[in-house]
């Protein structure tokens, strides 16, 4: 019973509104006669029902959504100066002309930051100028057969960069690199290391205590997200997703999916017992929604991925082994509602874009009811949602391409480190000449070797 109940709601949605592509939605004047998909308790179980409803659509406009938009379109150039330090190639250049998979897995930000910074026009070549020192390590591209990356040497990199700045340049030694930033998109950061429990013991490299870190990782109370991170986006191929939207047709597609996933479940290779990845939330995704006709989950990734999510309503982005994934980047620019199910998740420029907004939000305890969450959301907000999803400045945001674009997330990175300025008084007066804050043979032995 309960699936055809199930297959009348995706049937009676589909014919709604609610399923019209983002980019095709017109909204026309006057009232509209829609449904609304909720749940009802009756008996000893639960139902699917649709409800009639009435909506005026000049009543569904976001009246937050504009303070969002205006630091979306912050302009940083003139705000701040970046000294870019010239390191040896053996820390960036060289390692993806070794292996070009660097360039499009979804650590590749710490790349195109850098080649962004080279071409901005917040770049200075006077040091004694600059209100921020960028060291250009790619921590990142130790790989895999398999195209994962291998974090275990990246300490004794990052400590070998250091080292080098402290030696070669005065201005990591007047504030130990409180002035510095650093791009740090592993799992958990600065942590280097893609298990949270080894993450969490080994936590943030010592020598980048005071540094501002860039970094894909993000969640409150965490020690692996230090005070003054700035959150970002893990890179997704923006040439590729272009591609797939250009293949839409005139007017867009029906959005004839309800809920859309593809990734895995269980983690046997890295998690056996089953005990780590995700804290079990796709493992309940996949244990209760498997059949369901309103779920259209599976571990293969299609070539028509990114049309199907174009075809999608709710998009999931559960936690992994880190909180967020690049199915978040997916989502947004594909106009698909992402449903994050992350507990405590800080979201990439959780300042400048209206993820309350556009987004979803289930708790990891509540992913059983996933369902009754999802179709008891009324229409007129899945339908604000699509249509501030459908901003280009909220797509451009998420996107490194190349060359950089006003308002990308490049820009949006700068404009994190322009309202961090003035430096507080903290910055200089701690550190004297003789005297050192950071411990430098801290951390475990290995991370201790030379590089």
């Amino acid at each position: 019973m309960r699936s055809v109940l199930a297959i009348a709601v995706v049937a009676a949605a589909a014919a709604a509104v609610l399923f019209l592509g983002s980019e095709a939605q017109e909204v026309k004047q006057g009232q509209q006669h829609t449904h609304r998909i909720s749940e009802h308790r009756h008996g000893e179980g639960n139902r699917l029902q649709i409800n009639k409803m009435y909506w005026d659509p000049k009543c569904i406009c976001n009246k937050n959504a504009g303070s969002a938009g205006d630091v979306l379109e912050d302009d940083p150039v003139g705000r701040l100066k970046v000294y870019v330090y010239d390191l040896p190639a053996r820390y960036n250049k060289k390692l993806p002309e070794k292996d070009p998979r660097c360039l499009t897995h979804m650590f590749a930000a710490e790349i195109f930051v850098h080649r962004s910074l080279l071409s901005s026009a917040v770049r200075t070549l006077d040091p004694e100028e600059a209100d921020w020192f960028y060291a250009p390590v790619y921590t990142t591209c130790d790989l895999t057969p398999s195209g994962h990356p291998m974090p275990f040497d990246s300490p004794r990199m990052m400590r070998g960069a250091i080292r080098l700045l402290a030696e070669r340049w005065p201005y990591w030694n007047r504030s130990e690199g409180a002035d510095h930033f650093f791009v740090t998109p592993h799992d958990f950061g600065a942590c280097f290391h893609f298990q949270e429990e080894k993450a969490v013991a080994r936590g943030v490299l010592p020598l980048l205590r005071r540094a501002t870190l860039v970094q894909t990782f993000g969640q409150r109370r965490h020690a692996c997200l230090q005070d003054g991170s700035i959150t970002v986006p893990p890179y997704a191929p923006p040439g590729k997703m272009e591609e797939a939207r250009r293949l839409l047709p005139p007017g867009g597609t029906p959005r004839s999916t309800f809920v859309y996933f593809r990734g895995l479940f269980y983690d046997a290779g890295n998690d056996p017992e089953g005990g780590y990845y995700a804290r079990g939330a796709r493992a309940s995704v996949w244990e209760n929604f498997k059949s369901n006709p309103l779920f259209d989950i599976s571990t293969e990734r299609p070539a028509t991925y990114y049309q199907d999510m174009q075809r999608a309503v709710f998009c999931l982005c559960p936690l992994g082994w880190a909180p967020w994934s690049p199915r978040l980047v997916e989502a947004v620019v594909f106009g698909c509602i992402p449903v994050v199910i992350a507990d405590d998740i800080v979201l990439p420029f959780a300042d400048a874009i209206p993820w309350e907004e556009i987004g979803v939000f289930v708790a990891e305890d509540d992913v059983p009811r996933l369902d009754a969450i999802l179709t008891s959301i009324p229409v007129e907000v899945v339908l604000r949602k699509q249509r501030l999803l459908a901003s280009p400045a909220m797509k451009r945001a998420v996107l490194f391409p190349q060359p950089a674009q006003p308002g990308d997330a490049f820009h949006q990175i700068l404009n994190g480190l322009a309202r961090k300025l003035p430096h507080g008084d903290g910055v200089f007066v701690k550190v004297k000449p003789g005297q050192t804050v950071l411990n430098w043979t801290a951390g475990p032995p290995g991370d201790l070797k030379p590089w």
